[in-house]
């Protein structure tokens, strides 16, 4: 073995322009994926094995590159000599590059960053704000990881975990109310001592994903997800595969239920970083109305509701028809009112059913208007506008919405009745603190797909939800700095732990310490967190040709393309993310564009 203080004679012969560590991690010759793949760093390609007779070790001897690096573990070695290359300063840009690791420190100040980052190539690229390469038709993909990038518990947790960080960040972004608090808190902490060697390969790909786009390091200024995707169409069943377009909506469905358990989520809510950041509480009420017959009780009932003889008020089945028993007009009244009670009973009627239950949710889809049937005077379609608040009537907790009964319904149509009609309404019960709404604009039918171009008009920040929200313990309130004052320091702690701020304890000594921090806590971002306003954080958009989509000619899902605008926290600058392509845009330009999902940030909620 090489001694450890001898320097390898080839590290010259490496070329960091012929690297790029963002393929997938398999052998070139023998198409084979192990955990033993090795790179080499004089030509990027990726070989088995380093002993004699295996890929990597012929290419040492056939193509004189000597220098190669283990993808999994980021150990270098020099072949066909077989010796572990160590305490090389060298080869640290080269580490950085294969495996980029955070730190606490640098993960909480990655809001603030100004600077840009400089590549092999002289390109600068601001870290976070990097193009992703669409692999032929990923375009859905790479707006949902763009806007996935800037949620911040969601990356700083995948951020901390990939890098082998045990430490996690506290959650003192999480508002509960008291009926929740304790479960939440005991879910929050085993989401956070999740153990990031457990994760599915999925969760592991989206996690080198996320430092990828975030590191300062990088040899290229843009990423390939190749890793990502291929890893989306094995879990997918290639429902999500290269070469076929698919709705973003659908597909960030799926990978946030997909991240949930991939990081050790259960079916329970709030077992994971997923359920934290985005999961909040609904609360359905369906109203079914029913065509079904009346019955026979219920309809003896209403024949004996109606007066009649004493002799006459006998129920039906203790009439005697036996010769001799009545006189004739009475048996012929007895077998009037068995007609009429037969007559009665096989009459439809319509009857209301109205069940309401509770239920978790990590995005809501809002329906928009159809676009007009007819064009305008001038030849053209009328493509109509509608703010967001007036799509947001559907959780108003007042209207109701028709819904269709699903094929599981009508077959159970012969026992309980037919279905004449069913609506729901929606009462929001409890918002999390990143809100997705899915806009539904595509709809399917038996002979095409179509998208609808309404125009949902938005603001960018300060946007009021409290109109919506109807908590069970009632809205909370701010206390004053007296009552704060007058409060022991049991109390001090809860109320901190209440609103997901535990780390305030920490270095806290004397009483007036933490009720100096108590005050200034509900003095900043209290007020934020209960006043349900929320600021965009991300939004994505769905764009076709002119020409795409009128008169049935293409399919506007397919022949559309996605983008995704992102906001830089330190300047209030937004970005537009198109694949490769990063660009400034203006606030103004967002709110009025075809957008697809909307992110949200609770105001306070960053503080």
């Amino acid at each position: 073995l090489q001694p450890n203080h001898c320097v390898c004679p080839y590290l010259d012969t490496i070329n960091r322009t012929a690297l790029d560590f963002d393929f997938e991690h398999s052998c070139s010759v023998s198409l084979e994926s192990s955990p033993h793949i090795y790179a080499c760093l004089v030509c990027g390609k990726f070989f088995r094995g380093k002993g004699k007779q295996t890929p990597a070790y012929t290419h040492a001897v056939e193509e004189g590159h000597f220098v190669f690096v283990h993808l999994t573990k980021g150990t270098f070695h020099c072949l066909p000599d077989d010796y572990e290359i160590k305490n090389e300063p060298s080869l640290n840009d080269i580490s950085e590059a294969l495996h980029p690791k955070f730190t606490k420190a640098e993960v909480e100040k990655l809001d603030e960053n100004q600077e840009l980052a400089r590549d092999l190539f002289g390109r600068r690229y601001l870290p976070g704000f990097v193009g992703l390469n669409n692999l032929n038709k990923t375009d859905y993909l790479n707006a949902v990881l763009q806007a996935l990038a800037h949620v911040r518990p969601l990356r700083d947790f995948f951020l901390l975990a990939g890098s082998g960080q045990q430490e996690s960040i506290n959650g003192h972004n999480n508002v509960e109310t008291e009926d929740h608090n304790s479960s939440r808190k005991r879910k929050h902490s085993k989401s956070n001592n999740a153990n990031p060697a457990e994760f599915s390969h999925l969760a592991k790909c989206f996690s080198l994903l996320l430092r990828n786009m975030w590191s300062s390091h990088r040899f290229k200024s843009n990423v390939d997800p190749h890793m990502l995707v291929q890893a989306v169409s094995v879990a997918s069943n290639k429902r999500y595969h290269v070469g076929k377009q698919a709705e973003a909506g659908e597909f960030l469905s799926w990978l946030l239920h997909q991240l949930h358990v991939g990081v050790g989520g259960t079916r329970k809510s709030g077992s994971s970083i997923v359920h934290e950041t985005f999961m909040g509480r609904v609360e359905v009420t369906t109203l079914i109305k029913k065509r079904r017959k009346r019955g026979e009780e219920a309809a003896l009932e209403i024949l004996n509701a109606v007066p009649m003889a004493n002799d006459d008020a006998v129920a039906v089945q203790d009439v005697d028809d036996r010769a001799g028993s009545d006189d004739e007009e009475t048996v012929e009244r007895k077998r009037q009112k068995r007609e009429t009670l037969k007559t009665l009973a096989n009459e439809s009627v319509t009857v209301e059913e109205e069940t309401t239950t509770e239920t978790d949710f990590l995005l809501l889809t809002l329906d928009i208007p159809e676009k007009p049937l007819f064009k305008d005077d001038d030849g053209g379609l009328v493509i109509p506008q509608e703010p967001l608040v007036n799509v947001l009537r559907k959780f108003d907790g007042v209207s109701f919405c028709d819904v269709l009964a699903t094929q599981q319904q009508q077959k159970s149509e012969e026992i309980d009745g037919l279905v004449v009609a069913k609506k729901r309404r929606y009462r929001l019960k409890r918002l999390p603190n990143y809100l997705i709404l899915h806009l539904s604009r595509f709809k399917r039918n038996n002979f095409s797909v179509e998208k609808n171009p309404t125009i949902v008009m938005f603001p960018v920040k300060n946007f009021d939800l409290s109109s919506y929200v109807f908590p069970e313990g009632g809205k909370g309130k701010v206390p004053t700095e007296e009552e704060v004052r007058n409060m022991s320091t049991k109390e001090l702690k809860k109320t901190l732990k209440k609103y997901g701020r535990s780390d305030l304890l920490e270095d806290v000594v004397e009483k007036s310490d933490l009720v100096q921090h108590c005050i200034d806590f509900i003095s900043t971002s209290l007020p934020d967190l209960l006043s349900e306003k929320y600021d965009l954080v991300a939004n994505i958009t769905h764009d076709i040709p002119a020409e795409v989509g009128r008169e049935g000619q293409r399919n506007p899902l397919e022949e559309g393309s996605y983008r995704c605008h992102v906001q830089h926290k330190a300047t209030g600058q937004w970005y537009e993310m198109h694949d490769l392509h990063v660009r400034e845009t203006m606030p103004q330009l967002i709110g009025v564009s075809e957008s697809y999902l909307l992110v949200f940030e609770r105001k306070g909620a960053k503080k």
